[in-house]
């Protein structure tokens, strides 16, 4: 899985012709950020996911490389204490892009794409968001065992609020999930996974209802 990201950081970065040291040494530090031991989600496993679904997606994008720099920056800093998660990873981004020459009209819209993660919404007419989002929200129409182990890992990085607390306030997200419309935006995502991932939500409801 690391030469594969790193083989698809190269191609992202390729039209900005940036030198190999800077894209390996920018790359080094969003390993290091993911692989922090404090995360069992969040990490590149969950990056190369969101990847391959914005693959998928592509057709349904007006600027593929700024969703694909957005995917990559998105949770590069996650606390699960800190409400700021996204603005922080948005000021990481503007940073570590200037450093790769990136223009300044691209780091401006992949911070906003960025910035839009932290609810979950888009415009009707926002489709990078659009994919973006549904990338980031793919998981939850992947097969139950793989739910299960996502729903299990999210849990994990919540590990210091006591089950009590915590139900309720998955539950909670959960809930606010199934009372949208729809879940996912692009219509390839509505059509072949908005019914799998609302099944699995009220699985996890239901197993959270159980404890």
């Amino acid at each position: 899985m690391h030469n594969s990201l790193f083989l698809n950081w190269q191609q992202t970065l390729q039209p900005f012709e940036v030198d190999p040291i800077t894209v390996e040494k920018v790359f080094t530090y969003l390993v290091e950020a993911y692989s922090n031991p404090n995360r069992h989600y969040h990490t590149l496993k969950h990056i190369h996911h969101v990847l391959n679904t914005i693959q998928t997606l592509q057709a349904h994008t007006n600027d593929l490389i700024a969703v694909q720099l957005a995917a990559w920056f998105h949770d590069v800093v996650y606390d699960t204490q800190s409400p700021n998660n996204e603005e922080k990873s948005a000021n990481y981004a503007v940073q570590w892009l200037s450093s790769l020459g990136i223009p300044a009209n691209t780091i401006t819209y992949v911070t906003r794409l960025i910035l839009n993660t932290k609810h979950h919404q888009a415009a009707v007419d926002d489709f990078d968001s659009q994919v973006l989002l549904d990338a980031d929200l793919a998981i939850l129409a992947t097969p139950p065992i793989r739910y299960q182990e996502y729903a299990h890992a999210i849990r994990q990085e919540y590990i210091w609020i006591p089950q009590a607390e915590y139900r309720v306030g998955r539950r909670q997200v959960l809930e606010k999930f199934l009372q949208r419309q729809r879940i996912y935006f692009t219509p390839l995502m509505f059509d072949t996974k908005e019914n799998i991932a609302r099944l699995n939500i009220k699985a996890e409801i239901k197993i959270l209802n159980q404890q």
